[in-house]
């Protein structure tokens, strides 16, 4: 909970109904209404309100964040203080979307991360790397394919830890997550064209860095 200085992310705690709450904040969105009452109540110093948006966003920000820092240890530092940053910052929001708010100050957060604890090159598939992520082997699956795949990964988070931060977060944002431009420009406080930018910069980066491996991906 966001009354301790460790934000407890795993807090399962289950939101209040929207109808039990007073309506402070229309919108067309059933979910970006619920948001703009729980910050509206949080910014009244309802402490309840922003633990209930951790709880509808601690899963989503987690997910996004531990594709772009080396460990989920990390990962988990940046989601809380994310949390903390946005408890801090709520006045700062101007409307919109209070998940792309949210995401957006998760990002910044990331990428900080990375900036101050350039450990080991950031991974993007960290389900290479813990078996509970992986989904059941298929049938056709074999030890060739599996080391190919395998290597395919290890190669190409090679290159995504030699681009920019900016870059790495574009591409994976959008080739990863599947975030769309105006999304992505929304989360990562750009420009439309900024984004683009990025990610077309950012592939010919990787496609330099891949250019001697490009065996890997052929076929």
């Amino acid at each position: 909970m966001l009354d301790s200085r460790r934000l407890s992310i795993a807090v399962r705690r289950i939101p209040q109904a929207v109808e039990d709450r007073p309506s402070i904040a229309t919108s067309d969105d059933p979910v970006q209404r619920r948001d703009l009452i729980l910050l509206e109540q949080a910014r009244a110093g309802n402490l309840d309100a922003f633990n209930d948006l951790v709880t509808c966003y601690q899963d989503l920000l987690y997910s996004l964040v531990v594709r772009m820092v080396p460990d989920r240890d990390q990962a988990s530092d940046a989601v809380q203080e994310a949390f903390f940053s946005a408890y801090r910052n709520m006045d700062g929001f101007r409307g919109g979307s209070v998940r792309s708010w949210l995401s957006r100050i998760a990002i910044n957060a990331a990428m900080d991360a990375q900036r101050l604890k350039k450990r080991r090159p950031a991974d993007p598939y960290p389900e290479l790397e813990d078996d509970s992520w992986q989904p059941p082997a298929a049938a056709e699956d074999d030890p060739v394919t599996t080391a190919l795949t395998s290597e395919r990964h290890r190669a190409l988070n090679h290159a995504l830890a030699q681009i920019t931060d900016d870059q790495r977060a574009a591409i994976v944002l959008f080739d990863v997550e599947g975030y769309d431009y105006a999304e992505i420009a929304g989360m990562t406080g750009v420009s439309l064209g900024t984004v683009k930018s990025r990610i077309h910069r950012g592939r010919l980066a990787l496609r330099d860095r891949l250019a001697d491996r490009m065996d890997l991906f052929r076929g």
